[in-house]
């Protein structure tokens, strides 16, 4: 290292900060303000011995920011550098190199978060990433640590993503798991910081190309720690910002492929499970093709595995028999373990799976539909032994929704929730019963709501009138997770079932069984109080989101109004007059809003028909309101639409209302 020039005049004690352990410091002060780098180095080794050995001293955060103000910014550069320069070969060079990462380390660690704020730690950061290509062992980890410690701030991330090579890093990932800690905190700090919202595309674009390059450094390796990270990021990734149609997709695949065939770990299953489920929500066009279509694997196998697939089951059929053991095999111990440190991870888990089995299902029907475009093959015996297991897995399930809900509602036997004093607490003075969870209500464990997800789509899709009637024991379950979703929308936490408990009620009131559990349980008027609830704010606004529910809630009411023998209840006809005196939006809406609004007459005309006589003649004024209101709606709406379809159901609404007007006079 090159000697520069010496000082003129080096400070004096009367100039010294006092400094927690003595005179030695007042020296080491001395020589880092030197301008000779050899004394500037002799300093920095006497500093790192202190620090090491001294703890009072580590934990005086005014000495220790007056320490680190005293050490140039541009002599840790040279360290840093020299010790590169020589590619390990010069033994002081080396030296040199480590003794500057060890510093950095130090202080990246003892420093308060407003002294590490400053561009003299963040600007380092790209000299460290470079320094990885040239050290190993304990050096190379200081300086993993150093740069996840700075990434986690938000200067840190920003500076780490305006590196152009990451090559040390990716290179180093199947090694040093730690890179991939880096990558998350980096991106996600980056994505968050409200002064780079605007730079989220070229964000995009830098994930894009690193996880490429990841995707080829763990070629050949254990790629569990890959697809965790994976399964973790992109949920978490803002939608501007991840990948649309990244090239790293299919290997990715490819990996899962090779580790569900290769009799993984548990860590190796919850990966692939959790990444399953995040490729369907993330890219629900690309992802389900790649997973559950039978092409082969197309990169080399990990170490110690097999790619090769069963002689006589496609891998779609493993991938989802696998998810349906590991489901059915965690149910009786669920509740046990709801507080257990480790239910988090296993709940994720077990929530992955009931999505990927629910997307799995919604392939299959649409494979089933239309084959002549379908890439999943699927043999008879293939199709008979997955129903016969989804719906064992489904009957299980119906088993401990019952055992949750009961446990949350009404307690244990001879124990009513009222004798509760506080919320559910565990420690090793008072252990609380192990079905109380100490932190997810029913009303808030995403594993409820996509158990009930699936369970719906497999009750609607599959002709099962034994597990529709098995549901149909759930409706109390059903009917307060629906009303509980509307009276919590919009707060924190806020898991909306509404959607899933309408593709439920629409298998499940199927049977009777189902249909007169409903009414049992005040489904009619939780169901109708939200539509009309949708009908008003439809009025006034195009959220087709909106009208899609309340078409879901029509096809769930409309079959119990026609089924029911001999007359409509009278009660419905509270929704009749509630409809007639709607005023029809004067404003052009989408069409599916215009959908929405003629299938509420198809249901009002429904009631009405299957209404007693003396009940139409009491509505005779009414139903000449929904009359002009269907006309009104044709003139406005429908006939604007040119849906043939929409004008034909309008068409019928009318006939029927006009007979009925007929009768009552």
């Amino acid at each position: 290292m090159e000697n520069t020039e010496r000082p003129t005049s080096g400070p004096t004690d009367h100039d010294e900060p006092t400094f927690v352990g003595g005179p030695s410091l007042q020296k080491i002060q001395y020589l880092l303000k030197t301008r000779d780098d050899t004394a500037r180095f002799v300093g920095l080794a006497l500093l790192k011995s202190v620090l090491d050995n001294s703890p009072a001293l580590r934990q005086d955060e005014e000495s220790i920011t007056a320490l680190w103000a005293t050490i140039p910014s541009t002599f840790l550069d040279r360290l840093l550098r020299t010790g590169m320069g020589d590619k390990g070969e010069n033994k002081d060079a080396k030296e040199m190199l480590e003794v500057g990462v060890s510093v950095i380390h130090t202080f990246a660690k003892l420093l308060p978060d407003a002294a590490k704020a400053g561009s003299k730690f963040y600007n380092r950061i790209p000299l460290l990433v470079t320094c990885l290509t040239h050290t190993s062992g304990e050096t190379e980890e200081l300086i993993l640590q150093t740069v996840l410690s700075l990434v986690s701030h938000p200067a840190g991330s920003a500076m780490f993503n305006t590196l152009e090579d990451l090559s040390p890093l990716t290179e180093l990932a199947p090694s040093r798991p730690m890179v991939l800690d880096i990558l998350t905190y980096a991106w996600l700090q980056q994505q968050s910081n409200p002064k780079t919202a605007w730079d989220k595309q070229r964000l995009g674009k830098k994930i894009d190309k690193t996880m490429a390059a990841l995707v080829v450094s763990f070629k050949g390796a254990d790629v569990v720690p890959l697809l965790a990270f994976l399964a973790d990021l992109l949920r978490k990734l803002d939608r501007e910002i991840v990948p649309h149609n990244p090239q790293w997709l299919s290997p990715v695949v490819a990996y899962i492929r090779s580790l569900v065939t290769s009799r993984p770990t548990q860590d190796g299953r919850a990966a692939y499970t959790n990444l399953c489920a995040t490729l369907l929500h993330v890219y629900p066009i690309q992802a389900p093709p790649l997973l559950f279509n039978n092409a082969p694997s197309t990169l080399s196998r990990t170490p110690g595995t097999s790619t090769k697939p069963s002689d006589s089951n496609p891998f779609s059929f493993l991938l989802v028999s696998l998810m349906l053991v590991d489901l059915r095999s965690s149910f009786p111990t669920l509740l046990e373990q709801l507080n257990s440190p480790t239910y988090p991870a296993l709940s994720t888990r077990l929530t992955s799976a009931f999505d990927t089995v629910s997307n799995f299902i919604s392939y299959l029907i649409r494979s089933l539909d239309s084959p002549s475009s379908s890439t999943l093959s699927l043999s008879p015996s293939n199709l008979l032994t997955l129903r016969k297991t989804l719906s064992e897995t489904m009957a299980d399930t119906i088993s401990y929704l019952r055992d949750r809900y009961d446990a949350s509602v009404a307690g244990a036997y001879g124990l009513d929730p009222s004798a509760r004093t506080g919320p559910a607490h565990m420690d090793e003075e008072h252990m609380t019963v192990t079905w109380d969870s100490k932190a997810d209500t029913v009303e808030t464990d995403g594993l409820i709501l996509s158990a009930i997800r699936a369970l719906a789509l497999w009750l609607r899709e599959d002709d099962n009138d034994m597990l529709r009637k098995e549901s149909a024991a759930l409706m109390d379950l059903f009917i307060d997770l629906y009303r509980s979703s509307i009276t919590s929308a919009g707060k924190a936490n806020h898991l909306d079932f509404r959607q899933a408990v309408l593709v439920a009620l629409e298998g499940i009131t199927a049977v009777e069984e189902g249909r007169d559990s409903l009414l049992e349980h005040d489904g009619w008027k939780v169901l109708s109080d939200d539509l009309l609830s949708v009908l008003a704010s439809t009025s006034t606004s195009n959220n087709e989101t909106e009208a899609g529910r309340g078409v879901e809630i029509i096809r769930v009411l409309l079959p119990i109004v026609e089924s029911e023998i001999p007359y409509a209840k009278e009660e419905w006809t509270d929704l009749v007059t509630t409809v007639a005196a709607w005023d029809v939006p004067d404003s052009q809406q989408a069409n599916e809003l215009v959908e929405f609004q003629v299938a509420v007459m198809q249901l009002v005309a429904g009631i009405v028909e299957h209404s007693h006589t003396s009940v139409r003649r009491r509505l005779k004024n009414t139903i000449g309101d929904l009359k002009r209101s269907a006309e009104e709606l044709k003139e406005k709406k429908v006939g604007k639409v040119g849906d043939d379809g929409l004008t034909e159901s309008l068409e019928e609404v009318l006939d029927t209302l006009s007979g009925f007007k007929m009768d009552a006079s």
